[in-house]
């Protein structure tokens, strides 16, 4: 086990309650656990937000290798989007 750092937080009343009354329903042992599982939660949601903004910048950096944006019509892509219907009907 790693070595335990203590640190002082401060804390609202509400948010101390809260936490009082997990530990006396018996949903953690100690008020501790409660903060560290917490965080657990935190790094968890922080590594997620890391893979979502490379992901997001792949799809970006792709976009911009993919060329310019070619202009078309709304009716263009109606057109387009009738055709795949029918052909996609025509195969069933």
């Amino acid at each position: 086990m790693s070595k335990i750092d203590k640190i002082s937080i401060a804390i609202t009343r509400e948010q101390h309650a809260k936490i009082k009354a997990a530990v006396e329903r018996g949903d953690y042992a100690t008020t501790s656990e409660v903060v560290r599982t917490a965080l657990r939660e935190w790094e968890f949601k922080e590594e997620l937000r890391r893979l979502e903004g490379e992901r997001i910048g792949r799809l970006w950096d792709e976009g911009i290798a993919s060329g310019p944006a070619r202009e078309r019509s709304i009716d263009d892509i109606i057109d387009e989007a009738r055709a795949r219907v029918a052909k996609s009907k025509a195969a069933e």
